[in-house]
């Protein structure tokens, strides 16, 4: 479950969000159109799936031998300065090396969030707006139920608009997802943790 905070402050700017001490217990602070928004550490099976398709891209990008593309987790994108507003994707494509903590929305090339049942619909809403009003040039987004992935669904930025162009559910078996930096193949079942 996430939290938006409001604070008799606010709204906050992108400055007060990089003068933030890294948070003790693992969660993620960003900023939504000035106001902090608090996500929990992610779960184990989050992470496990995280994991995962950082390496299917890792794979992806090698087999391209796309020498100028980096896929990389957890780190900040300062999504709008006017909008205040800052995110921690799950997992991102740069085209630029990962170097620093945080990056303007020109270097990423796609943003990805794993959904955790405890996220409302608003703040998936408020996410994919914020990356789209970015001109982020990829959007996926992962469901999950507890046991982890469910579905992704591959968006595309068509005319400022992200257009879905691509879904891999569980039990489909492998999938090609082209709406991508690099088009690969993606088995939903394969970002699941065993049991």
């Amino acid at each position: 479950m996430t939290a938006l905070v409001q604070h008799e402050l606010g709204p906050f700017t992108i400055a007060d969000w990089h003068a933030l001490p890294a948070r003790e217990d693992g969660s993620r602070l960003e900023l939504i159109e000035g106001y902090w928004l608090v996500t929990p550490p992610p779960s184990g099976q989050h992470q496990w799936a995280e994991k995962r398709i950082i390496s299917l891209f890792d794979q992806a990008i090698s087999t391209a031998e796309r020498t100028d593309l980096y896929a990389v987790g957890g780190i900040g994108v300062e999504i709008s300065t006017s909008n205040r507003s800052a995110l921690i994707p799950d997992f991102l494509v740069l085209d630029t090396p990962p170097v620093g903590t945080s990056f303007q929305p020109g270097n990423v090339l796609l943003i990805g969030e794993i959904w955790s049942p405890g996220n409302t619909s608003s703040e998936q809403q408020e996410k994919f707006q914020a990356c789209e009003r970015a001109g982020v040039p990829y959007f996926w987004s992962v469901a999950q139920d507890h046991g982890g992935p469910v579905e992704l669904a591959a968006y595309r930025l068509v005319d400022g608009r992200y257009k879905c162009e691509g879904t891999a559910a569980l039990g489909e078996g492998p999938v090609r997802i082209a709406s991508s930096p690099v088009t690969l193949d993606v088995d939903v079942a394969s970002l699941r943790l065993s049991t």
